[in-house]
């Protein structure tokens, strides 16, 4: 799938939540003094970071911690570039950028934080959506992500977690509120376009979030997440889309992010389905070219008077392999779903239609005289490669 590239949301700084009440012992206390202090040596991939990462913590929640506080206290956000957007920038690049030159925007700070959870062993995602403060939903989308931590699903939010943005200037502070946050706290100023990364028994549609009802409603529809997150990983990225489209438009298209997320993945799915096509018309016209090679090996074989000499059946396969590779070439082109703007598809599949034809009147003219050689005595074979005069010579 081609990922969004998204316009970076930060907080302000008049809207940064509380940190943990003065007096509270910080239970990650250790961990955090440990993240900041980490060599260069291992900072610089997604696997030196993993790799310290398994080397000393233990468990997954000392693990997320520590990949959390190392993103937020290392990297900058990126005001030069906030508004910098590429729909189709490379995956990863957008986890390379951020280790290299230690700065990024939301999609960096939840790309690289989700790729060194995997590489550590945690099943993390990235999640797009659009986000609301101060009451007020932001006209830009933004980027977080979810990870199953010890068999329960928990939100994160690396570049709020990092700190805000004051005069026009980044602030980095660690904010706690957006490290390992309940899916029923979070959707209070998250909204992922697809409900699916919610992390809720009853999804909150986009209208909801509008307008701040946010809270369980049990009239709902049940929806079993974790059970439709372990469906949705077993399909191919094509399915996840098509599923993932589905649930967009169903929980309402509020707001143009919504609609444009939904736009991309329909012309994901238009692409992969244009691509599909020409892939399998290509592959029916390399089917029907490599019949052709085989047929004229048969022609040149027949034109030496089949020699040198093979058993009877390896002959006719020759021919049969011919005849059933041009059946598959049919069954690929026929199989075929276009749509009006195929044109240049339909046209190709025209002239391979045509061809085909002319081909499998050439194939029986040869199985018709392959059989009548067979039925044939060794003479009577021989001389079927002759056309002769009263006198007995050949003339061709």
């Amino acid at each position: 799938m081609k990922w969004l590239t998204f316009l970076p949301t930060l907080l302000l700084a008049s809207l940064i939540h509380a940190q943990k009440p003065v007096g509270i012992p910080n239970p990650y206390a250790s961990i955090d003094a440990h993240s900041l202090l980490w060599p260069d040596s291992v900072t610089g991939s997604v696997e030196g970071l993993a790799r310290y990462v398994n080397d000393h913590f233990q468990t997954q929640t000392e693990k997320a911690r520590a990949i959390f506080v190392w993103i937020t206290g290392n990297i900058r956000y990126d005001i030069d570039n906030m508004f910098a957007i590429n729909f189709y920038e490379d995956p990863a690049e957008k986890i390379a950028k951020p280790l290299r030159t230690r700065k990024g925007i939301c999609e960096n700070y939840a790309a690289l934080f989700a790729a060194v959870c995997k590489k550590s062993g945690i099943h993390a995602v990235v999640i797009e959506g659009y986000t609301k403060q101060r009451g007020f939903t932001d006209y830009i989308p933004h980027a977080w992500c979810g990870a199953d931590i010890d068999g329960k699903w928990w939100l994160f939010d690396p570049t709020w977690g990092s700190g805000y943005v004051a005069q026009g200037k980044f602030v980095q502070k660690l904010n706690e509120t957006y490290f390992k946050a309940s899916p029923e706290v979070f959707i209070r100023d998250h909204m992922p376009f697809d409900y699916l990364w919610e992390f809720l028994y009853y999804p909150i549609t986009n209208q909801e979030f509008y307008e701040g009802k946010t809270a369980e409603d049990k009239s709902k529809s049940y929806f079993s997440f974790p059970d439709s997150i372990r469906v949705y990983e077993g399909l191919s990225s094509v399915e996840q889309e098509s599923a993932a489209a589905l649930r967009v438009e169903k929980n309402g298209l509020r707001n143009g992010m919504i609609f444009d997320w939904l736009r991309h993945l329909k012309n994901d799915l238009e692409n992969d389905r244009i691509n599909r096509v020409i892939d399998t018309y290509n592959s029916a016209v390399a089917d029907y070219n490599n019949a052709l090679k085989l047929f004229n090996v048969f022609i040149n074989y027949r034109n030496e008077q089949f020699k040198p000499i093979k058993p009877d059946a390896e002959i006719q396969q020759m021919l049969d392999t011919v005849a059933h590779l041009i059946d598959i070439a049919r069954a690929k082109e026929a199989g075929l779903q276009l749509t009006p703007a195929d044109t240049r598809v339909k046209q190709g599949i025209t002239q391979l239609n045509g061809n085909l034809d002319d081909f499998v009147a050439h194939v029986k003219e040869q199985q018709d005289w392959l059989k009548t050689y067979f039925s044939k005595s060794k003479m009577g074979r021989k001389n079927m490669f002759y056309k002769v005069t009263l006198f007995g010579k050949p003339i061709n």
